[in-house]
């Protein structure tokens, strides 16, 4: 497969079930990537951080390079949340009464141990990162946590953009009374604005958010590898997750299947598959005599896919 064809293109998430493969497939297109003369970032949100090991190099939570053109990070979700409230809790500090300071500690604990902090911390990421897309990197590759994990994540832009302009306008009416009743009090000349640093942060998340979820959606720039090995779990979690993926609007780019040994039972899972991508290309992998580790082993990989044969009567 010299090229690239689907997976061509500026964005690319690689999920599917744990043990597929798609830590192999996300870092092997990062390889191609970056040795076809793009600024390649690899980046890994599982927290089993096999891509490390895949690579055969120390990856931490910044950028390192791996070889030439080829940066990863490994990114530790409960630590991104750690860090979120940290630096909510930093830029409140100087825009809220002394009186209040306390109480808005204990908010934000509670809002640390909430269902959902580490997704919304890992998504306020990934916008950081795709904002560097054309700067920095020309391509960002995801190796993504298991399916279900992954799927609540990309199902947040919607979600995220509405909820901060919701809390914009609370904010925009607050100040107005405020300024209203200091007004009245005389002790706020009419015609200042004071500069309100709550909600330039707020502006500024949700104009990255509505970016993030623009270039999501965008099927030329885009798109979800789902990787999958031909047997009942994993093809009926694919299955799953491309209905998902399609109700949120997130184009697939493509399907792999991993790791084929020519069993009996292969045909009829493939065939599901490429029923589930439909009308995305599929292509095979068969099991390899090598350890697929390794800049130079990762390099040969895209090489090896095949397309899908036709579909078995």
């Amino acid at each position: 497969m010299p090229e690239l064809g689907p997976f061509d293109r500026q964005v690319l998430f690689f999920g599917g079930k744990g043990g597929v493969g798609k830590t192999t497939f996300a870092a092997a297109f990062a390889v191609r990537a970056a040795r076809a003369g793009h600024r390649t970032l690899l980046v890994s949100t599982d927290p089993a951080h096999s891509t490390s090991d895949v690579l055969e190099h120390p990856l931490g939570p910044e950028p390192r390079c791996v070889s030439e053109g080829l940066w990863a990070l490994e990114i530790d979700p409960a630590a991104e949340a750690d860090a979120y409230v940290a630096a909510a809790r930093a830029r409140m500090a100087g825009s809220i009464p002394p009186r209040l300071a306390g109480e808005v500690d204990r908010q934000l604990d509670i809002a640390r141990l909430t269902p959902g902090a580490e997704e919304a911390a890992l998504f306020d990421r990934f916008t950081r990162i795709l904002d560097e897309l054309g700067s920095t990197y020309d391509r960002v590759l995801f190796d993504t946590a298991p399916l279900g994990y992954t799927l609540r994540l990309l199902g947040l832009p919607e979600s995220l953009t509405a909820w901060t302009e919701s809390l914009i306008g609370r904010r925009r009416k607050a100040n107005a009374l405020t300024a209203m009743w200091r007004r009245v009090a005389g002790s706020m000349p009419q015609g200042t604005d004071a500069v309100d640093p709550v909600l330039e942060v707020l502006a500024e998340r949700r104009d990255r958010f509505a970016r993030t979820r623009q270039l999501l959606l965008d099927t030329a720039r885009a798109g979800f590898v789902m990787v999958c090995m031909a047997e009942h779990l994993a093809v009926a979690e694919t299955e799953r997750a491309a209905t998902i993926l399609r109700r949120h609007g997130i184009p697939i780019a493509a399907g792999v299947s991993n790791r084929l040994r020519g069993g009996t039972d292969e045909a009829r899972y493939n065939d599901r598959l490429r029923q589930a991508m439909d009308p995305q290309a599929v292509f095979m992998l068969e099991e390899q005599p090598f350890e697929l580790r390794g800049v130079e082993a990762l390099g040969r990989v895209v090489d090896l896919l095949r397309p899908d044969p036709a579909p078995t009567p």
